[in-house]
């Protein structure tokens, strides 16, 4: 196992700050690309990490500390941020930052021993899993959805590389 509190939290501090740096002032049409019907724009992606910031990685957590396998976690709507008003990427940015930083204090503080790490909950999908699974599962979505935003905004270039293309594993994918 590879997993430690401290490197999980050098992704997990720096991914509003690199969102913000890499998003903020850029023009609607990076903003609201995507991959076609049914996919997230990159700003739609930030609004999703808002979710997870307000409803699943702390609320979780929180429920395997003090609950343990005795409740089963609530499921996650990952598609409740469809649903929100419209808000402008800026704010959103600022949200999802202050959110992340107050998780980040409550991950701080819960977390006394090696040994919580092997706690475990009721996922309502999954069954049975461990803190150690949890937390990890919450960076590796962080970059997910950064390589998401990065691919959406390549995807607009397309046709515009030319024979480059076949150079550019981004657009390449399978």
């Amino acid at each position: 196992m590879q997993f430690t509190v401290e490197e999980a939290m050098e992704v997990l501090e720096r991914t509003p700050r690199t969102l913000q740096y890499f998003l903020s002032g850029l023009s609607d049409s990076w903003l609201q690309s995507n991959e076609g019907e049914g996919t997230w724009n990159p700003s739609q992606v930030v609004g999703h990490l808002i979710e997870g910031e307000k409803n699943d990685w702390i609320s979780r957590m929180e429920i395997i500390l003090k609950e343990g396998e005795n409740k089963v976690f609530p499921p996650f709507d990952r598609q409740a941020h469809l649903t929100e008003p419209e808000k402008p990427l800026d704010q959103k940015l600022e949200i999802f930052q202050e959110l992340r930083a107050e998780n980040i204090r409550k991950l701080k503080s819960y977390l006394n021993e090696e040994s919580q790490l092997e706690l475990t909950g009721q996922h309502p999908e999954f069954g049975q899993v461990t803190l150690r699974e949890l937390l990890s599962t919450w960076v590796v979505h962080d970059l997910t959805h950064i390589a998401q935003i990065v691919r959406v905004m390549a995807e607009r270039y397309r046709q515009d590389v030319g024979p480059w293309k076949a150079y550019l594993g981004i657009l390449n994918r399978k």
